[in-house]
């Protein structure tokens, strides 16, 4: 009688820990997470590689297989650049080019001025309990907000956009952000 009331909380305490580990709509297995998470620094490490892009502007998200590519960088051709880089990379199935071209002319105290602004974004998606911040990227160019990344619900995208409008300094918000799929 003992051992069966240990075998059957074993087996009980087992499937618990797989269903805890187990996918939902749009939340990853831990799986799934880890080889997203190896993407997306096999693409960053690609676009690194590629004399034809400066990486450091260059924002990567990736959830299932999709990869969004968010920032600003300086040209057509460096925004171009980056998707065929980001499409040859082993376990890429899709890519989303959120990429915008921009001027290259800024100061430092622009350089900064974009920084707080980010700054400000990011603490204000932090204080909104409707948003995960965690899974929003926020990339600030002139007062232009780009939000990216994969988000639950098409109220969360929203949500973000308007929370990141309310911020002082915020000139446009650009909402590139995703709703999760199956």
């Amino acid at each position: 009688m003992g051992r069966s009331f240990l075998s059957t909380g074993i087996v009980m305490v087992t499937l618990a820990a797989l269903a805890a580990c187990a996918a939902s709509r749009t939340q990853q297995s831990t799986g799934e997470h880890i080889d997203d998470s190896i993407i997306t620094a096999k693409v960053k490490t690609a676009l690194i590689d590629d004399p034809a892009t400066k990486a450091r502007q260059i924002e990567v998200d990736t959830f299932r297989g999709t990869v969004q590519l968010n920032g600003f960088v300086d040209s057509a051709d460096e925004k171009a650049a980056a998707s065929r880089v980001a499409h040859s990379v082993n376990g890429v199935q899709n890519v989303r080019n959120n990429l915008s071209v921009g001027h290259t002319d800024r100061s430092a105290g622009e350089v900064v001025d974009d920084s707080v602004v980010t700054t400000k974004v990011k603490a204000a998606l932090v204080a909104e309990p409707a948003t995960k911040a965690r899974d929003i990227t926020v990339v600030t160019r002139d007062g232009i907000v780009q939000l990216s990344g994969f988000v639950d619900s098409a109220t969360e995208k929203s949500t973000a956009a308007e929370v990141a409008q309310g911020v002082n300094g915020v000139k446009e918000v650009r909402n590139d952000l995703q709703i999760k799929q199956l």
